[in-house]
């Protein structure tokens, strides 16, 4: 056996999507900490920005010791430093806890496609270091009123287990559906929460994409997460819960773009790839017929929208391959 085994197949794939994802927040973090008006959100930013900078290093380090070619992601000139702001204060911090929330998943999930112990231990720290930067966004913007908490609600006093298939939904013309549980609840607010950040996010991006067809594309998914922020509302408010709401984080009326097409279309690309999963989990852990019906149909627009996008990104030549396996 060799002193230091050669990275796995997973262990290259997990390490290039890690890269790409590293290099478009810490590109991103360059405009937005510049133009952070709030000491203690400039703060957050400006700390996970010089204690995420060594592991790209380091995935390059890895790269080149195996002889691979290091990967583009992003660089400085996918950030235009200077430009007006594009969004209004809160949405910095709103949009790295939304990012720092699909890291996390995504640093678990690569973790157990890892075996080299310097590939653990890089995912092993980089988790810590996301959990860390998502409980000071959250914090934050607790603390700022800019994120609303899931409804507080009464619940029974005792245990109970489901009886027929009543449970399950099926519509009773004299009781109606039943009311949703604390498990649907959560993942119905936090599908509104995280689609109310995005929408705002992509309408931003619209009104600034330097090509039109970049601009129309982004307005269609702003258009899309409206409509899953509109009809995820709509159950809660027929359960007579509070529908999430935040006063900050809109996009102002700058035409003027922070970020290259490129840059923007892979982070929309990304967003849509949690909100996949996000919708998944929702729909497994939904028992009310109704609602994974309702989510599963926009699952379905969701992956026809990323499909798009990827034919967009293949058309500009801004899709960069993962490392690829040679044909014998």
């Amino acid at each position: 056996m060799p002193e230091s085994p050669r990275l796995s197949s997973s262990e290259i794939g997990v390490l290039w999507m890690t890269y790409q994802q590293k290099t478009m927040i810490l590109t991103m973090l360059e405009y937005f900490i510049e133009q952070a008006d709030d000491p203690e959100a400039k703060q957050i930013m400006t700390n996970l920005r010089s204690t995420m900078q060594p592991y790209v290093g380091k995935i390059e380090s890895m790269y080149r010791a195996e002889d691979l070619p290091i990967p583009i992601g992003f660089t400085k000139e996918d950030v235009n430093k200077g430009v007006p702001k594009l969004f209004d204060n809160g949405f910095d911090i709103m949009f790295l806890r939304l990012v720092e929330e699909i890291t996390m998943g995504m640093h678990t999930l690569n973790l157990t496609m890892s075996y080299r112990p310097d590939v653990t231990l890089l995912y092993q720290e980089l988790t810590q270091i996301t959990q860390k930067c998502y409980d000071d966004c959250t914090q934050f913007l607790l603390t700022k009123g800019y994120l609303p908490k899931s409804p507080y609600v009464a619940v029974q006093k005792q245990v109970e287990h489901a009886k027929g298939t009543n449970y399950l939904g099926m519509f009773n013309p004299i009781k109606g559906k039943r009311a949703l549980n604390t498990v649907e609840i959560a993942h119905i607010h936090h599908s509104i929460e995280s689609n109310i950040t995005g929408m705002q996010m992509i309408f931003g991006f619209a009104q600034s994409a330097t090509h039109q067809e970049i601009s129309t594309y982004f307005h269609k998914g702003g258009e899309l997460a409206k409509g899953l922020v509109k009809e995820m509302s709509e159950v809660f408010l027929q359960n007579d819960l509070q529908v999430p709401s935040t006063a900050g984080g809109n996009f102002t009326t700058s035409k003027i773009p922070p970020f290259s097409d490129k840059l923007m279309m892979y982070c929309v690309s990304l967003f849509c790839s949690f909100s996949l999963g996000g919708n998944s989990l929702g729909t497994a852990f939904s028992l009310r017929n109704d609602l994974p019906v309702k989510l599963t149909v926009f699952m379905k627009d969701v992956f026809e929208y990323a499909h798009e996008g990827a034919k967009i990104m293949i058309k500009h030549g801004w899709m960069e391959e993962p490392p690829q396996t040679i044909k014998h």
